[in-house]
């Protein structure tokens, strides 16, 4: 719909000649400068049509169209139908009904069915399940894998270095469960509907809503009906208000309203940066001679640096027939603009200790998504005016564990627990329209949460020194937490670009075949989600100065730079419909130009029990 514009021949000339000298010779951030002056009588080509940066206010097109909302309203209203938000749901109406209490909770989710956007690797402990539902084993939960043998390993290109798991290590995983986490988010959305929450799933919060004196209002849904081009079509609707006395924001690792939160209230004054990983998952049919049911593996070391932080897992699932769940978890604070996470784990793959459990075998699913990593030091303030916090949108994950769902639902049901008493009460002494229901932070405070992520807070910080992974290995209980922030990639010129092997189509395999495993689909004919700030920033920054790593860190092909039409330099092309919604673009974008937006209700990948 817009034709690339074409720069001049001198402003090509320049432009090219001042990336050659930034290459050779300038700090990234003169270059940007230079640059943004130079062009800043060019047009680059028009990539992002998004209403979040191209007001409708400003667009003719939209001058006759009816804008307003329907609105609802509701006691609670949750968005996010993950553990937290579910769990957050379910405890709400279980004290509605053992008070006799009407109470009207309303969860929104971005996914067609509820567990159709939850991937995870997951080993389960089920602690915050006994406390929410006793019965739960009763209630045919699918929990069928009880850990039966733990194995640890440090790697090297050939060889393995085995670490025994003894009792007291945060990675071992006596009385857990080997789960197939979108599955078990479905299962607790049926606990939900059972008693009387109402569940939306394929409706996308894209808005967060303020009454005047700035306390949180409620939730929009999106619209629909909007064509790439940013236009109105015929059959375009308006999304709905939400309301409610309290809204609680459980969107997952990097919510895009939380990043709004965190600006409004600046609830990230008195914590550390949050800091982030992605992880990368695959789903196979093995041999069943190689299967063992309850066997659970996990290993750090290559094909990474000592310098990178990551590692891998391999879960044997019993679920009736022989199923292994593998996947490789890679810090975003990693600093070569070369690495590939996707590519490191189809590398890893071919492992001697990791091949012969797949060979002969078949990949049946894939997905990837984003972690928080910062623990307990990046907790932000969790309570607000009119809302509050669950789950891995602050970022409870517990790292060593590499566990986070069992503190997502305990912070959901902490949260039901100090809310309740609020709105229901009869009359309530509030300064703001929204209530602030400050109690909830205690209720953390005063958690079994609160007491494992402090006690395990200095260890993937420790990884910050001089000795990378194996410092964090032999110091694990003695770093003080090191004050960073990921994006922090290096120039390209200053990196050694990495050279992967060509996928063998039997154990490892190209990124496109796996973003088709994950059954994305997102409506066509609509603007891209993924938005840029600066259209111009992609080819002037990213890949004059760091090869183009979008490219590399997304792990479905939705970024890549191609020729213009004219030959003469290179554009960004944005793919939206491969996008699994791991925000990790939004993360670790060099020149944080990226802003990830949800896009159509429904839209995304459809994961079966990932």
């Amino acid at each position: 719909m817009f034709p690339a514009n074409r720069y001049s021949c001198q402003a090509h000339k320049c432009i090219r000649a001042l990336q050659k000298l930034q290459v050779e010779h300038v700090a990234p951030q003169l270059y940007t400068t230079l640059h943004r002056r130079l062009s800043s009588s060019v047009s680059a080509p028009r990539i992002t049509t998004h209403y979040t940066i191209h007001p409708r206010d400003k667009d003719p097109r939209w001058e006759a169209i009816e804008m307003e909302r329907f609105v609802d309203e509701a006691d609670v209203v949750i968005v996010g139908g993950g553990p937290a938000g579910l769990s957050a749901a379910i405890r709400l109406k279980q004290l509605a009904n053992e008070h006799e209490k009407e109470l009207r909770v309303c969860l929104v989710e971005k996914a067609s069915q509820i567990g159709a956007h939850t991937l995870s690797g997951a080993c389960l402990e089920p602690s915050a399940l006994n406390e929410l539902i006793p019965d739960w084993k009763e209630r045919g939960a699918p929990l069928n894998t009880p850990v039966t043998e733990d194995v640890f390993s440090i790697l090297t290109e050939k060889h393995r270095i085995p670490v025994p798991m003894l009792p007291g290590l945060p990675m071992r995983n006596h009385g857990n469960y080997i789960v197939r986490l979108g599955n078990f988010v479905h299962w607790l959305g049926e606990q939900a509907e059972e008693l009387g929450v109402e569940l939306y799933p394929g409706y996308a919060a894209s808005e967060v809503l303020f009454h005047e004196d700035g306390s949180v209002k409620g939730i929009a849904t999106n619209d629909v009906g909007v064509a790439k081009d940013g236009s109105p079509k015929d059959v375009f609707e308006r999304g709905m208000e939400l309301h409610a006395k309290v809204t609680l924001f459980g969107e997952g690792c990097h919510g895009h309203l939380a990043k709004q939160l965190y600006k409004q209230f600046n609830l990230r004054e008195n914590c550390e940066p949050q800091t982030y990983a992605i992880g990368l998952k695959e789903l196979w049919m093995i041999d069943e001679k190689k299967w063992r049911p309850g066997r659970v593996e996990h290993s750090v070391g290559w094909p990474l640096n000592r310098n990178t932080y990551g590692g891998s897992f391999l879960y044997h699932l019993n679920e009736g027939e022989p199923l292994v769940a593998l996947g490789f978890v890679v810090g975003l604070d990693y600093t070569n603009p070369y690495l590939s996470p996707f590519r490191e784990f189809q590398r890893w793959k071919h492992h001697p200790f990791v091949a012969p459990t797949l060979e002969g075998g078949q990949r049946i699913a894939y997905g990837a998504r984003a972690l928080n990593e910062g623990g307990f030091q990046s907790i932000p303030k969790l309570t607000f005016p009119g809302g509050l916090l669950i789950g891995c949108s602050p970022g409870f994950m517990n790292v060593p564990k590499i566990k986070g769902t069992h503190t997502a639902m305990k912070s959901g049901s902490l949260a039901a627990e100090a809310i309740f008493p609020k709105v229901t009460a009869e009359s309530v002494d509030s300064e703001t329209a929204g209530l602030h229901v400050h109690e909830y932070a205690d209720n953390m405070k005063n958690s079994w949460v609160w007491k494992e992520l402090y006690a395990v807070r200095n260890i993937r910080p420790s990884f910050h020194n001089y000795f990378g992974l194996y410092g964090a290995e032999s110091f694990i209980f003695s770093f003080n937490n090191p004050h960073f922030i990921t994006g922090c990639l290096k120039p390209a010129k200053d990196c050694t670009p990495i050279e992967y092997p060509k996928p063998d189509g039997k154990i490892s395999f190209d990124l496109l075949s796996s973003v088709a495993l994950s059954g994305t689909n997102h409506e066509g004919d609509q603007p891209p989600h993924l938005t840029l700030k600066d259209d111009s920033v992609p080819v002037a920054r990213n890949l004059a100065i760091y090869d183009g790593p979008e490219q590399r860190f997304c792990p479905a092909g939705v970024y890549e730079y191609v020729p213009l039409e004219t030959g003469d330099g290179m554009r960004l092309q944005i793919n939206a419909q491969n996008c699994v919604h791991c925000k990790t673009c939004d993360i670790k974008d060099p020149s944080q130009n990226i802003n990830w937006v949800v896009p159509e209700g429904g839209g995304g990948p459809a994961y079966n029990g990932m």
